[in-house]
């Protein structure tokens, strides 16, 4: 056998490992769950059965108070080595928001479609058959997943016209299985009216009233693309206004500490501005002066102590 033929076998079995299905599940796609502890193993927190990381729920409602600037702070500004290093490209923007006011927190759940195919179709449709699940591998298959706190996070390679991720009655099963977690659709959903009244965060490139049309399901909790930001299944997703953050679960701990800090630092400022007695170069971003800097510090010492004592008792 040569070795180029050697060399497309060895290819060919690598790609078709990647390609194993979740027992019971029928997606195209898909990680078995030693290959999601693999993708994923700087994970230091518990696990999905599946393998997925489970970001503890004490940092998920902690994650409530923040900003994407505050994450940024810790992924865009990373050091030079370690886990935290130019996480770049975890941030994506340019949705409406259906609740512009209210945070998104939760954990990935990722889902991806294709522009249908029909061969492809016939493919995944004998695999659900086989599986014991309906013929037609549709958006249900991937929702019925959802367990609570999830964020449902799909990549509908932002096609409205038949891209409709959901309409009200699915919103509304996704808000009653995801504890109102949240859901970005880089696709559309219709129905707006509906939804709209309906306290949980979505994030979705535009509406539509066509129905989920010419798309094909190919993956379940695998990495994805959303906008320019690369999700893996499990991190932690953190929207606000102005966009949503995928949080990689080894850094999820870092960042709402971190948090707490920038907290702190913004009170402190604004309330020496409200003093009348510094321009603001005195006192922002970091004081100049040796005495209003000691004070600084030992406000942040006392506030995070109290913070801290805080966060201890509700455990």
């Amino acid at each position: 056998m040569t070795t180029i033929r050697m060399a497309s076998l060895a290819a060919y079995a690598c790609m078709a490992a990647a390609i194993v299905p979740l027992p019971a599940r029928a997606q195209l796609f898909s990680l078995s769950k030693d290959e999601m502890i693999a993708l994923t193993a700087q994970n230091p927190f518990e696990r999905f059965p599946d393998g997925r990381p489970k970001v503890p729920d004490s940092i998920i409602n902690r994650a409530r108070e923040m900003s994407a600037e505050e994450v940024w702070s810790i992924l865009g500004n990373g050091p030079a080595n370690g886990p935290g290093r130019a996480y770049r490209n975890q941030y994506a923007d340019g949705f409406e928001v259906l609740h512009p006011g209210k945070t998104m927190v939760g954990r990935a759940f990722t889902v991806q479609f294709m522009p249908a195919r029909p061969d492809l179709d016939i493919y995944n449709s004998a695999k659900g058959v086989r599986a014991g699940l309906p013929a037609r591998m549709n958006n249900q298959v991937a929702i019925d997943m959802l367990q609570p706190g999830d964020v449902l996070v799909v990549d509908l390679f932002g096609k409205v016209d038949g891209g409709t991720m959901v309409g009200d009655n699915l919103f509304y099963y996704v808000m009653r299985t995801t504890k109102s977690a949240g859901m970005v659709i880089d696709g559309a959903i219709r129905d707006l009216q509906g939804d709209a009244e309906m306290d949980m965060p979505a994030y979705f490139r535009k509406t539509h009233p066509s129905a989920i049309a010419d798309v094909t399901l190919t993956g379940i909790n695998i990495p994805i693309k959303i906008g320019n930001a690369t999700v893996f299944p499990g991190d932690m997703v953190v929207g606000d206004r102005e966009g949503v953050y995928f949080v990689p679960p080894a850094l999820a701990q870092q960042v709402v500490d971190n948090a707490d800090t920038l907290h702190i630092h913004d009170e402190w400022t604004r309330m020496k501005f409200d003093e009348g007695k510094y321009k603001s170069s005195e006192i922002y971003g970091s004081p100049r002066d040796p005495a209003l800097l000691k004070e600084y510090q030992d406000y942040l010492k006392k506030r995070l102590d109290e913070i801290h004592a805080k966060q201890k008792a509700a455990q």
